[in-house]
């Protein structure tokens, strides 16, 4: 190593931190406040679209009653205390969207990422920290805007648009295909199409930091897991997302321009034919299949951002409270980008029904099976980690194995779905709700639950309640297998999805007690949430003090402080010698030995290091 470079790493100012209260938690440059900012959004975006989903619930399972508060609240969308049609329908776009982008994409890797991937790597700050802070103003901004769409949709009977989150055209491209397709459309596209420049900010942010500024020693094969799962959603964002923001400017476009991107001639609707009026201009040539492709060339890359971050944390936390090394790192570090580079293939299963050649979908079909090799080489991985371990059952460590059995569960609904022959008749009912809802949502809320457990002493300097974090994990999941093991069995009976009540058809009735048993189940899990949110918040005043390392664990951040000062390791770069995962080592004092730990009469390999942590200014 050269003296520049040894004096690069070793010497560093340490940067003091701001004194002002905007500075300081508000418009901050610091990557950790900014992490805890991307989670509150999230915990506060939660609250929406878990309450919304009650509300699903509530008139999937008892339509047709009178409820007052609704009534209230929502004359237009619930006249006498009863659900329309169309305000469901609003109430499926808008739990899906904000539950896709402002929850699971936010939190595991805008929360987490931010606040520990420089840290775990040796670096005092994001690599680009005013742009960092821009990021998360960006997708806050995002945020406002899809609330916005919720009291200014255009519509007294909705709360948004009725499309569906994915925002299928033509329906999507007209302003006059019906309530809350006006303004609220309009709302929406603009809120996707900021949060999409919010995530490019990240990603950007995310790669430039992992490749240049990692700490003297600390190789890419030195990294945690975490870390390359936060730098692989990264890669997976910044090719991704600009399709969907392409194809929202599109879109809005064909709403706002009179262009004709996604909408084909000879429409009619409302009793209107397509040109017979300045109302509703004439329009031609347009493919409403280019917009499936477009959103889902970003849709399916989506399932694996949101999901990715969680399987980095499992693979880190198992490791943890296993007391053993990850079975097969580098195995498992190629799985995560085979993962990643398939999902850039296989956006076509979500349009088996859409018409296209039976010899497109074999092919997407293929590559979506084959998406189960490296999914499986985690798996086992996990398992073999666990195998003969002196396991520490603490709360993280049980959501992380809950992920675990989450991912295997949806998983395998998905092997079923990427064949284009069962798809077919499955694809419009409860199966595929059941199945995305397992692998992508719960799964993923279960990673950020094991990661929140897990860094909160690190984060606050305190501990969560073991006890309350034991009985939330029980009910939930119990709670989420409650809900959607059913909803397999109704999907394959052949209830649709997207219906608001099924009334009217006689051979669900039968069915009927299973959906009010999937409602019970999912209002009891909604509400075990409280003691999550009460769990976090008394614990960040009266929790427990921890010390610098409750866990144990080997990386980076638990040689620091509780929680870690402004530039993270006090303008003194740590060196690296090992490995992420030094548990059991033969000989060794303790049970693991910190990364910091030198071999005797070794030296940091530096092949691959970073080259010094002058990427940013403050």
């Amino acid at each position: 190593m050269s003296g520049e470079t040894h004096e690069t790493h070793g010497a560093v100012h340490r940067h003091e931190p701001p004194t002002s209260f905007i500075r300081k938690y508000i418009f901050s440059l610091d990557h950790k406040v900014i992490g805890i900012q991307y989670i509150i959004l999230a915990l506060v975006a939660v609250l929406v679209g878990m309450t919304m989903s009650v509300l699903m619930r509530m008139n999937l399972s008892w339509p047709g009653t009178n409820w007052p508060i609704l009534g209230t609240l929502f004359p237009g969308g619930a006249p006498d205390g009863m659900m329309t049609p169309e305000f469901y329908l609003s109430l499926v776009t808008m739990h899906g969207t904000i539950m896709v982008f402002f929850v699971l994409t936010t939190a595991p890797q805008g929360g987490f990422g931010n606040y520990f991937l420089p840290i775990q790597i040796g670096a005092e700050d994001m690599a680009f920290p005013v742009l960092n802070m821009l990021s998360f103003w960006v997708t806050f901004v995002g945020f406002v805007v899809i609330l916005a769409a919720i009291f200014f949709s255009g519509a007294e009977s909705t709360v948004g648009p009725i499309g569906g989150w994915t925002g299928y055209a033509p329906l999507s491209a007209l302003p006059n295909s019906g309530p809350g397709q006006g303004m609220g459309m309009n709302l929406w596209i603009i809120s996707i199409a900021i949060f999409c420049v919010g995530s490019l900010l990240g990603a950007l942010n995310f790669i430039t930091t992992l490749l240049n500024m990692r700490a003297p020693g600390m190789s890419l094969m030195r990294m945690p897991l975490t870390c390359w799962a936060w730098f692989t959603t990264a890669v997976l964002a910044l090719l991704s997302f600009p399709v969907l923001l392409g194809g929202g400017v599109l879109l809005l476009l064909d709403r706002t321009a009179g262009t004709s991107f996604f909408i084909p001639g000879g429409l009619y609707i409302g009793g209107e034919l397509s040109g017979a009026s300045a109302n509703f201009p004439i329009h031609t040539g347009g493919s409403p299949i280019l917009w499936q492709h477009l959103f889902w060339f970003f849709g399916h890359p989506e399932v694996y951002i949101a999901i990715l971050p969680g399987m980095g944390a499992t693979s880190h936390i198992l490791s943890t409270f296993a007391r053993k090394p990850v079975f097969g790192y580098r195995a498992m570090v190629f799985a995560i980008f085979a993962i990643g580079l398939l999902g850039f293939f296989v956006w076509g299963h979500h349009m088996f029904i859409s018409g296209m050649s039976p010899y497109s979908a074999m092919t997407f079909s293929i590559l979506t099976l084959s998406i189960g090799v490296p999914s499986a080489v985690k798996t086992f991985n996990w398992l073999g980690t666990l195998w003969g371990a002196r396991i520490r059952f603490t709360t993280p460590m049980l959501f992380a194995i809950g992920f675990v059995s989450l991912f295997v569960a949806g998983g395998i609904t998905g092997l079923v779905l990427g064949q284009s022959s069962l798809d077919l008749p499955m694809h419009d009912t409860y199966f595929v709700t059941a199945h995305f809802h397992l692998v992508m949502g719960v799964a993923s809320i279960f990673g950020m639950f094991a990661a929140t457990y897990f860094w909160f002493p690190k984060m606050f300097g305190r501990m969560m309640s073991e006890r309350l974090g034991r009985i939330h994990f029980w009910i939930t999941f119990v709670g989420v297998y409650c809900i959607f093991v059913p909803m397999h069995t109704m999907g394959i009976v052949g209830m649709p999805r997207r219906f608001a009540q099924f009334t009217e058809y006689e051979f669900l009735a039968t069915l009927h007690p299973l959906v009010v048993f999937v409602s019970i189940a999912a209002i009891a899990t909604v509400f075990a949430q409280i003691l999550f949110y009460f769990n976090l918040v008394w614990s960040i005043f009266k929790g427990e003090k921890s010390g610098a390392n409750p866990w144990e664990a080997t990386t980076l951040e638990w040689i620091t402080p509780s929680p870690p000062p402004h530039d993270n390791f006090a303008g003194v770069i740590p060196t690296v010698y090992r490995g992420p995962y030094e548990f059991a080592v033969p000989g060794a004092p303790n049970d693991f030995i910190m990364q910091t730990e030198p071999e005797p009469g070794t030296v940091p390999a530096t092949e691959g290091a970073g080259n010094g942590h002058n990427g940013h200014r403050h």
